[in-house]
């Protein structure tokens, strides 16, 4: 039995050799040379074969659709205590905004604190957003980084977890020239439809319009979030580039004036009704100047600073900071009552009562 099984493995070990251009016979008794050369095993031919092609149609939203958005909403990312995702308030935070008319969410932007995630964190907000809200609102993940390497990945990912456009900055920190620019934009273009970010006062670089104009052909160009002004914004409009208002105190004139699309907001965290009527029910100064106390109070310092504190008060997440971040003083903590007062509470999102916190209601996550 035991001779038998031996020789049915050595026998199985020649098949195996052979079947890869092996020759184990062995050499004539006496000498110490190979009667045969190894041969390469040939692989399989199958003509016009693409092994990454795929035929299956992709879950992608047209150019066109992400162009048609007047209202969009950099959304809030908000925490446990111990610094990860609160998916259950970020969940409700997300059905706030789709109730009252929001049409598409900037997941991980500046807002969002996309720059305090890995990416690994990032993708996944993404995915989640996509699978639970994905078929309500259009999902456009900020994808967008300094080093072109770093945006192609992110933005491949992305899209695999299907978001339906990208939002790209400009390299900061480490800039580089105009044909730069042109080369990067060009290259994160060509995966789908894509956002351009224009905020100088962020990455210390502006970008001119000589660039847009350039990217603009591409026919994955969905538009600009321009934060430079309403001149720069006519001066888009005019030649037919579809424009998003970067700053929600010049929105209301960026889209009845000046041409604007409409915006991606940060105030409409707060009152997403205010600012769907704001975009889409013609000129409106009264309502403008009634929101204009509560959007001067949110960037008094760097966002999304006064958005964090604003709706830990609205009881709508839970008071937790991921650092550098802090809450704004007490000062200003009372301010933002008066104003939800003024406003009404009823205008604001979540639904409890709006309250003071004390410094040490506050959470800050240094390790996260």
């Amino acid at each position: 039995m035991a001779s038998s099984l031996l020789m049915n493995q050595a026998l199985g070990s020649r098949n195996v050799a052979l079947s890869f251009g092996l020759d184990v016979r062995r050499p004539a008794t006496g000498t110490n040379t190979r009667t045969e050369r190894w041969r390469s095993p040939e692989a399989s031919v199958i003509s016009n074969y693409l092994p990454m092609r795929s035929l299956e149609v992709k879950n992608r939203t047209s150019v066109d659709d992400i162009k048609s958005l007047r209202l969009v909403t950099a959304i809030k990312t908000p925490y446990l205590p111990d610094g990860r995702f609160d998916l259950e308030a970020y969940d409700a935070l997300m059905h706030m905004q789709i109730i009252n008319g929001v049409e598409g969410v900037i997941v991980g932007g500046t807002t969002g604190e996309g720059h305090l995630m890995s990416w690994d964190e990032h993708i996944m907000l993404i995915g989640h957003t996509v699978n639970c809200f994905g078929t309500s609102i259009k999902v456009i993940g900020n994808t967008g980084s300094n080093s072109t390497r770093e945006a192609i990945h992110a933005s491949e990912q992305g899209f695999a977890v299907g978001m339906h456009a990208a939002l790209h900055i400009n390299p900061y920190y480490g800039k580089t020239s105009s044909q730069g620019l042109v080369s990067h934009f060009e290259t994160v273009l060509s995966m789908g439809p894509t956002i351009i970010y224009n905020v100088p006062s962020r990455t210390g670089q502006d970008i001119p319009p000589s660039v847009i104009h350039m990217v603009s052909q591409n026919p994955n160009m969905a538009g600009v979030k321009e934060c430079v002004g309403n001149n720069r914004v006519k001066e888009y409009t005019d030649k037919g580039i579809v424009i998003w208002s970067g700053n929600d105190n010049e929105c209301h004139d960026s889209r009845w004036t000046y041409g604007a699309n409409g915006v991606i907001s940060v105030v409409s965290n707060l009152v997403p009704g205010l600012m769907h009527d704001l975009m889409f029910r013609g000129k409106n100064p009264s309502l403008n100047s009634k929101l204009m106390p509560l959007i001067d109070w949110l960037f008094r310092e760097p966002n999304p600073i006064g958005l964090n504190t604003a709706l830990a008060q609205l009881g709508a997440i839970r008071p937790v900071f991921r650092l550098p971040y802090v809450p704004l003083p007490l000062e200003r903590r009372l301010e933002f009552v008066s104003m939800v007062e003024a406003i009404g509470r009823e205008n604001f999102v979540g639904d409890k009562d709006v309250q003071v916190l004390d410094d040490d209601d506050f959470i800050l996550v240094g390790r996260y």
